[in-house]
């Protein structure tokens, strides 16, 4: 499997089929005398944004922090939890129970506090 081709940028589902963001990281163990490792899954606006430049991804955490809409962090999903990958990426996972949706929840929370009707 190519990791970058097959897996980097593809949308992530639950086991329920709701979109939980894209991957935006992959973090492999180096292991002394063994082969390499792939441990982890990333999703989260600041392994974008590292990916990018290690100063924007500074700028982003500290954006998230300040407005409360994360702690700015990555989600970390075990490699373990992926069941399949081919369009998309399968994780054995519940959405809800997880940070990956944090922005859409503090955007709906955001939202609730603007008045006027509903």
């Amino acid at each position: 499997m190519d990791l970058i081709r097959d897996v980097l940028d593809n949308q992530l589902v639950d086991r329920s089929g709701r979109k939980m963001g894209k991957v935006d990281g992959i973090v492999v163990e180096l292991r002394e005398g063994e082969s390499p490792r792939l441990a982890y899954i990333e999703t989260g606006l600041p392994t974008l944004a590292r990916r990018l430049h290690p100063r924007i991804a500074r700028w982003v955490i500290a954006l998230e922090r300040r407005w409360g809409a994360k702690r700015g962090e990555s989600y970390r999903i075990p490699w373990s939890k992926v069941r399949d990958v081919g369009i998309d990426v399968d994780v054995d996972l519940n959405a809800e129970a997880t940070p990956a949706l944090a922005y859409e929840q503090w955007l709906r929370d955001a939202i609730a506090h603007i008045p006027g009707e509903r």
